[in-house]
């Protein structure tokens, strides 16, 4: 039985086992275990099922990238953006900027591939592939391309499929090959002309925002670390002005983003106070507090409790 390391990546693949029927092992790649860092290609039509039947393929926490070739009329949705598609796009996907995709129809096709970090760094072409634009919080990470161009990329993603699924001893840096091209179609590309705001604009954001903050819960071990502290890094990673997000929370919830910040910590806090036997050193470090002090005067400030009176 194959195993997966990467937490994020074991969610990804329990969806996968979900929405194609197939079992782990025939999703995963012969010879992955050997390489650094992962990689897998997939088509869209296996998956399209369960896009229907949900209306949204939600961003998920993750700690890997993705690049898809989207056939059919779609949708993308930021915190400051949408970008509509009525055929063909390419679209580049990083940890660090959430979003949502709506199908808006039902012919849908295409193919993604999913990868790590560790996996391209190993190529030889000098890639960082947080240096690059499309991977850039504030980008425009959605290309419209026509059928010519789509037809051209769809050709990598096939090799890529009939690669990954053969005996040659090299084909993972064959494959690295395959995946810097397709980074070199999207950073030769313009960005799509579709994007449009709308009178929602402020709803998406504090959806966006809402679901990155619960994404970073639950604390399940004591080894786990708070990604996102302050409202800043949250602001960044919605690549929006931090006074911007302010605005929007405090007119819709009458909080602002330390506020509701600090409430989902104290949340936590009690959670992990009630619910674990993890000492309070092991509880502060998780939320990011550098030193138990400061988690004890945190606690106390919100609740009038030391975090051990609360315990018991």
């Amino acid at each position: 039985m194959k195993t997966i390391k990467n937490t994020s990546l074991e969610e990804f693949y329990k969806e996968a086992v979900n929405f194609t029927g197939k079992d782990l092992d025939t999703l995963l790649p012969p010879g992955i275990s050997k390489e650094v860092g992962h990689f897998n290609v997939f088509d869209i039509s296996e998956t399209i099922k369960q896009v229907k039947q949900k209306n949204v393929m939600p961003y998920n926490r993750r700690a890997y990238y993705k690049i898809s070739l989207i056939r059919g009329k779609n949708r993308a949705e930021y915190a400051d953006k949408v970008i509509n598609v009525e055929k063909n796009a390419l679209l580049f996907a990083t940890p660090k900027v959430p979003y949502h995709w709506y199908p808006l129809d039902e012919n849908q096709g295409g193919l993604f591939c999913v990868f790590t970090h560790e996996f391209l760094i190993k190529n030889k072409s000098g890639l960082v592939i947080d240096d690059l634009p499309i991977f850039q919080s504030g980008g425009y990470p959605v290309f419209e391309i026509d059928d010519a161009m789509a037809d051209e990329i769809e050709l990598v993603f096939r090799k890529m499929q009939k690669e990954i699924n053969s005996n040659y001893e090299f084909k993972y840096d064959l494959l690295r090959n395959y995946l810097t091209e397709l980074i070199h179609y999207g950073q030769k590309l313009q960005p799509a002309s579709t994007l449009r705001s709308e009178q929602n604009a402020s709803t998406r954001i504090i959806s966006l925002f809402i679901e990155l903050l619960e994404r970073q819960f639950p604390i399940e071990s004591p080894t786990q670390k708070l990604q996102l502290r302050t409202a800043k890094e949250y602001a960044e990673r919605l690549a929006i002005h931090v006074n911007h997000l302010n605005k929007v929370l405090k007119e819709s919830t009458g909080k602002t983003t330390t506020d509701i910040i600090t409430g989902r910590i104290l949340q936590e806090a009690k959670i992990l106070l009630k619910q674990t036997d993890w000492n309070v050193s092991e509880i502060a470090d998780s939320l990011g507090f550098e030193e138990v002090a400061h988690f004890s005067n945190f606690f106390k400030k919100q609740t009038s409790l030391a975090p051990l009176t609360f315990r018991s």
